[in-house]
């Protein structure tokens, strides 16, 4: 089971960690990027984006019980997308639709770091050599 949870954070947190990593390596196009979307200093945010995704994968992976900290950020930092790069509502139709359906994406996505984030308290890494019942007995209802 520990290891198909760290196969599963790792790819539930794919599109985050693979951004971080990609926008570190071709950080002037990230300025751009920032710049295109209104945030200024572009460095300032750029440097955010970056950190926010890398740590906040980090720690859903490798958190534990601290995963639900990555989780929380990579959360609020994808709904925030929703109105800054995905505003479907202030579109025309045939604009909006695939605005909307990443929108809807986002959602679904924040759900799966709220499951990840759960799943890291009993089959995160502090919890080696403990027993399942005795793991879910001491985090269970």
């Amino acid at each position: 089971m520990k290891t198909l949870f760290y196969i599963g954070a790792v790819a539930a947190t794919y599109m985050f960690w693979s951004s971080g990593f990609g926008k570190a390596a071709h950080f002037a196009d990230t300025l751009g990027e920032m710049a295109h979307f209104g945030l200024n200093p572009a460095w300032f945010f750029a440097i955010g984006t970056i950190v926010v995704q890398l740590a906040g994968s980090a720690l859903v992976i490798f958190g534990g019980r601290y995963a639900w900290i990555g989780a929380a950020a990579l959360a609020l930092f994808t709904l925030a997308t929703i109105p800054l790069a995905h505003p479907f509502w202030a579109l025309p139709p045939e604009a909006a639709f695939g605005e909307r359906l990443i929108a809807e994406e986002h959602v679904s996505v924040v759900g799966g770091l709220i499951v990840a984030a759960l799943l890291a308290r009993i089959y995160g890494p502090q919890w080696q050599g403990v027993g399942l019942h005795r793991r879910i007995t001491s985090h269970g209802s």
